[in-house]
């Protein structure tokens, strides 16, 4: 059985900025877990995706994203793609 492999990508944004990143990614649909990280790198959440989820599905997810993104200045979105 193979096992398969997963990239990971990481963006470094504004605090503005977040939710239109996170958007953008979960738009183009190989991404299999987005994590978003303060300017310390601690783990502030963390958005586990599956696949063939609608968009009605994210939009609680992407109203805590823009409420984090009111209260971060930097961070960095971790991504880890199939």
């Amino acid at each position: 059985m193979k096992k398969k492999s997963s990239k990971k990508e990481q963006f470094k944004v504004a605090g503005e900025q977040v939710l239109a990143k996170v958007k953008e990614l979960i738009k183009e649909g190989n991404a299999r877990r987005i994590i978003i990280r303060n300017e310390k790198k601690d783990v502030i959440m963390e958005i586990p995706l599956t696949i063939g989820a609608v968009g009605a599905v994210f939009a609680p997810v992407l109203a805590a994203v823009g409420a984090l993104a009111a209260l971060v200045k930097n961070c960095t979105i971790e991504v880890e793609k199939r």
